[in-house]
């Protein structure tokens, strides 16, 4: 297992680069970035900044640090806010790319095109889980079902020996512990694919909550801020239950749920039904879309991270380091440093139609 101590170290000093390094147009109108290529434009040279979903922030580091191993003059900085955050810095100007697991919206896309001059493009980089952790070792491989999930964040169900999640667990001896549910406090894109499950597999949750990155939540909840708080309060608090990127609970240790799947089937979140999740995604054109109705192998709470640029406004450099290191992570070298965290690469196929987005980055300069 990683360091995870050593991990948030670097999560927080590269958030705090970040904070730093972001800026607002410069007198030409491009934004961000103080990138400059070397003379005769040989090599890259710069500072790129990034911020939003924390979701994919375990592998955004790595990826970071691969790719800057190899590129003495770029520095990549990435902060974990949330997606909610990175969203609206992204089209308020003060980032050079955004990401989120909700993709923009037909709305959200004319208010980026029209705070910026130019169209805005988006593409998903890795898929990954959302897995239900837990506090207590024992309850690992719990299975439960979408309803008894609503039911226990709704707080309908409040106790691990409930009937319901007795009924899936015949061979638990469940605890008479209280349940206590953790959820994102902040505007998170973890928080829309957890909802969205949610919205689509139970009619009861639909009416009361909805999707979204923000969930007026049932009483007697605590919020945690980004995957790395909402960790830390499973951690800290008897009978805590949590959505969390499948990387942070593994990075953690922490026990996870198997979650019954649109065939029946109970799978836990691992790297193969992750992957098995995401070949189930019909993606079009627009690159607008979800993970839905995943059953067979598949783990049903499954996300995609979608980062997003602008086709105009960067000056050169920056327009250039965005470019190469988004290129670079569709890479196998990128591929195998995402799967050793427990996300999925995206497809041959799919790598083509991404990489075709990525040139259009600055192409209206």
């Amino acid at each position: 297992m990683r360091n995870w101590r050593a991990k948030t170290a670097a999560l927080v000093a590269v958030s705090a680069l970040a904070l730093t390094a972001c800026g607002g147009s410069d007198d030409n109108g491009d934004n961000g970035g103080d990138g400059t290529k070397n003379e005769g434009g040989s090599s890259l040279s710069g500072t790129v900044t990034g911020a939003g979903a924390s979701f994919p922030a375990t592998v955004f580091q790595d990826w970071i640090a691969a790719y800057q191993g190899d590129k003495s003059g770029v520095t990549v900085n990435y902060q974990s806010v949330g997606s909610g955050t990175g969203v609206e810095q992204f089209i308020g100007q003060s980032i050079d790319f955004g990401s989120s697991e909700e993709y923009l919206s037909d709305e959200a896309l004319a208010e980026a095109e029209a705070a910026r001059g130019c169209p805005a493009v988006q593409f998903p980089v890795v898929f990954g889980s959302v897995a239900i952790a837990f506090n207590d070792a024992s309850l690992d491989g719990l299975v439960l079902s979408p309803e008894v999930i609503a039911g226990i964040y709704s707080r309908d169900i409040t106790n691990y020996n409930d009937p319901a999640i007795a009924e899936l667990n015949p061979d638990f001896d469940l605890p008479d512990q209280d349940i206590l549910p953790v959820h994102r406090s902040d505007s998170s894109g973890t928080t829309f694919v957890f909802s969205h499950y949610l919205n689509t597999e139970v009619p009861a949750w639909a009416d009361a909550f909805g999707e979204g990155k923000e969930i007026e939540w049932a009483g007697d909840t605590i919020g945690g801020e980004g995957n790395e708080g909402v960790s830390q309060q499973i951690s800290q608090n008897p009978g805590g239950l949590g959505y969390v990127n499948q990387s942070y609970a593994l990075e953690l240790g922490l026990p996870t749920a198997q979650v019954i799947n649109a065939d029946g089937n109970a799978i836990a979140p691992t790297l193969e039904a992750t992957t098995a999740a995401s070949e189930e995604a019909d993606i079009p054109d627009t690159f607008q879309f979800t993970i839905n109705g995943v059953g067979g192998d598949g783990y049903p709470i499954a996300g995609t991270n979608f980062i997003l640029a602008y086709t105009c406004g960067y000056d050169d450099a920056t327009a250039d380091i965005i470019k190469d290191f988004w290129s670079w992570t569709l890479t196998e070298d990128a591929d195998a440093l995402a799967l050793e965290l427990g996300y999925a690469p995206l497809g041959a196929d799919l790598k083509e139609r991404v990489q075709a987005q990525i040139d259009l980055i600055n192409s209206q300069a």
